[in-house]
């Protein structure tokens, strides 16, 4: 996690980094996550020596609130919208009726609540950068500003 914003970031900046105090990678309506995310070859999932408890584990203590996300063929969704470049490599955008897209080094994309997968079939790291914006959904009642 590179930065985050909460409900309630003021200007000017006080100076106190927000990242430490951030409870979950998934940010509540009005808040904000900036992360850059490095994707390993889908390859080392299926290494025989692969340790998936352990994988789960380690993805659980370093992303809290998304790590919970994830199903077992590594799809998610979030109530969030994501800007999102690629920054290095190659990556697979699956999405939930089975289309994917190959994105390159500087391809963006947008997704709002969108349930996806990434999938990294080349045989180096791929990394993205990603902001998400947390957003109400239909289950929310907390209107009070109107939105």
């Amino acid at each position: 996690m590179i930065w985050s914003t909460s409900a309630s970031t003021a200007i000017p900046f006080n100076g106190t980094d927000p990242t430490p105090l951030v409870a979950s990678f998934v940010p509540e309506p009005g808040e904000t996550r900036f992360l850059v995310l490095t994707f390993p070859p889908d390859a080392v999932f299926m290494a025989p020596d692969f340790d998936g408890p352990a994988a789960l584990a380690e993805n659980l203590a370093v992303s809290p609130g998304l790590a919970e996300r994830f199903e077992p063929d590594g799809k998610h969704q979030t109530p969030t919208v994501d800007y999102g470049i690629v920054l290095d490599g190659e990556i697979w955008m699956e999405l939930d009726d089975g289309n994917e897209t190959c994105l390159r080094q500087f391809d963006a994309f947008v997704q709002n609540g969108t349930r996806h997968a990434w999938r990294n079939k080349s045989d180096k790291p791929a990394t993205i950068a990603v902001v998400l914006v947390g957003a109400r959904t239909p289950d929310m009642t907390d209107y009070d500003d109107g939105l």
